[in-house]
């Protein structure tokens, strides 16, 4: 569910505090993706460009805003990951604490990896954010920017992309309330076409859906999926 239209994450993220727990970093929001393991319809062009990139010879993946680990668990039932793969997934502390004593009990210790620092030099070969950009209180471009080396191929998927407007919207995830960003598709791409990255693919994932209230021309009726890489 989502309330209200912002023009800032800070606002939206005043608004979400009025309304209860802020935000992922909590017991609660840490546990609540930990029964869902598997892919989902929209999550295939990810892995097709995933799975090009393993076959490409890149291994390190940074998985920004990766939860538990959902995707490395959900992503190796159906795509074979190579056996030397290094996949490190960036969140809150409260879910990097879950994901490492999850990733103890699985026994993927030497494969999966956790920390709640963006800003680090992460050095990685693939950047992978899946239904994480909209709850960051920067833009991508705005991290990547900060970085000494950048990644050679960023893949992007189930991200709230308006044909012309961008705001900001406060979202329940039932256990929180978060500040949500909203993208504009050219703005997006601008962003990382400026640090030096050309469009691959882009795709639609039907099936998720953004309902405003009283705002059907800010509403949106699927979300995006984008792959870009290096120049050079």
């Amino acid at each position: 569910m989502f309330w209200g239209v912002f023009d800032s994450f800070e606002s939206a993220a005043r608004k979400a505090e009025c309304y209860g727990v802020s935000g992922y970093d909590n017991e609660a929001s840490a546990d609540m993706y930990l029964t869902h393991m598997r892919p989902d319809a929209f999550d295939y062009p990810a892995m097709f460009w995933l799975r090009k990139s393993f076959d490409a010879g890149l291994r390190r993946v940074s998985d920004v805003g990766g939860s538990v680990g959902i995707k490395f668990y959900a992503y190796r039932k159906s795509i074979p990951l190579p056996p030397d793969v290094d996949w490190t997934v960036v969140d809150v502390p409260a879910v990097v604490s879950r994901g490492k004593a999850l990733a103890a009990q699985k026994g993927v210790d030497p494969a999966l990896h956790f920390t709640d620092d963006l800003t680090h030099q992460l050095d990685s070969d693939i950047l992978f954010a899946s239904g994480s950009l909209q709850y960051l209180p920067r833009t991508l471009g705005s991290y990547l920017r900060s970085w000494n080396r950048r990644p050679n191929r960023v893949v992007i998927n189930i991200t709230p992309i308006h044909p012309d407007s961008a705001y900001f919207t406060v979202n329940s995830i039932g256990t929180a309330f978060c500040p949500y960003r909203v993208q504009t598709h050219a703005g997006l791409i601008a962003e990382l076409t400026q640090l030096g990255y050309s469009l691959k693919d882009t795709w639609a994932n039907r099936g998720k859906a953004l309902e405003l209230p009283l705002r059907p021309d800010l509403s949106l009726d699927h979300y995006r999926g984008f792959c870009f890489d290096l120049a050079g």
